[in-house]
């Protein structure tokens, strides 16, 4: 069972209306290695993970829907005053034309969301090993934004994240220890 809070886990301020970097930051909610894919992934591979790890993909997986909620939020702020000539100019027109200023899931490239981003092979250190990729890659992907970010506020949050990221691969990473300690695990060579 889940309680909301009705804020965000960490504020998101942008400076101007930016839609080519909401553009970039729809691969964080859509994309492969964005959010919803990381949160959706975390709760599904839980139901086969030993019980010494369980609390942690909940846990985890909990956080991603809370950075789910943030890059929701810069998107809207980036593109609440843009006009559709914006939007076009930005690489955008196609999106607005399905979406308006409405958020869909899908990459930066337009591809929308699959099931197929989501691993679970069912073998405890396979799985954590796919969740360190998932959290190295979404760090690496947060890097690159804020490269092409000119905004400060919004870097603010995008640090921030990438941060949490760094975070959860550790997690992970300690969860294949536990298990590799423990005897009873399965181990594949």
């Amino acid at each position: 069972m889940w309680y909301y809070e009705k804020k965000l886990q960490y504020p998101v301020k942008v400076s101007t209306c930016n839609p080519v970097l909401a553009k970039f930051l729809i691969e964080q909610y859509g994309g492969a290695d964005g959010e919803l894919a990381a949160a959706l992934r975390y709760m599904n591979q839980r139901y086969t993970l030993p019980d010494k790890v369980v609390g942690l993909l909940t846990d985890i997986a909990t956080e991603e829907f809370s950075h789910l909620e943030m890059i929701a939020t810069m998107i809207y702020k980036l593109t609440k005053d843009a006009t559709p000539q914006q939007l076009k100019e930005a690489g955008i027109g196609d999106y607005y034309v399905n979406h308006d200023k409405a958020l869909f899931y899908q990459n930066a490239a337009g591809v929308p969301f699959t099931a197929s981003y989501i691993q679970a092979k069912g073998d405890p250190i396979a799985d954590l090993y796919e969740d360190i990729a998932a959290e190295e890659k979404a760090r690496a992907t947060y890097q690159w934004i804020i490269d092409l970010s000119d905004d400060p506020d919004l870097n603010d949050s995008l640090i921030f994240l990438r941060e949490r990221e760094i975070i959860h691969s550790q997690r992970f990473r300690e969860a294949v220890e536990l298990l590799k300690e423990d005897g009873s695990t399965k181990k594949i060579f």
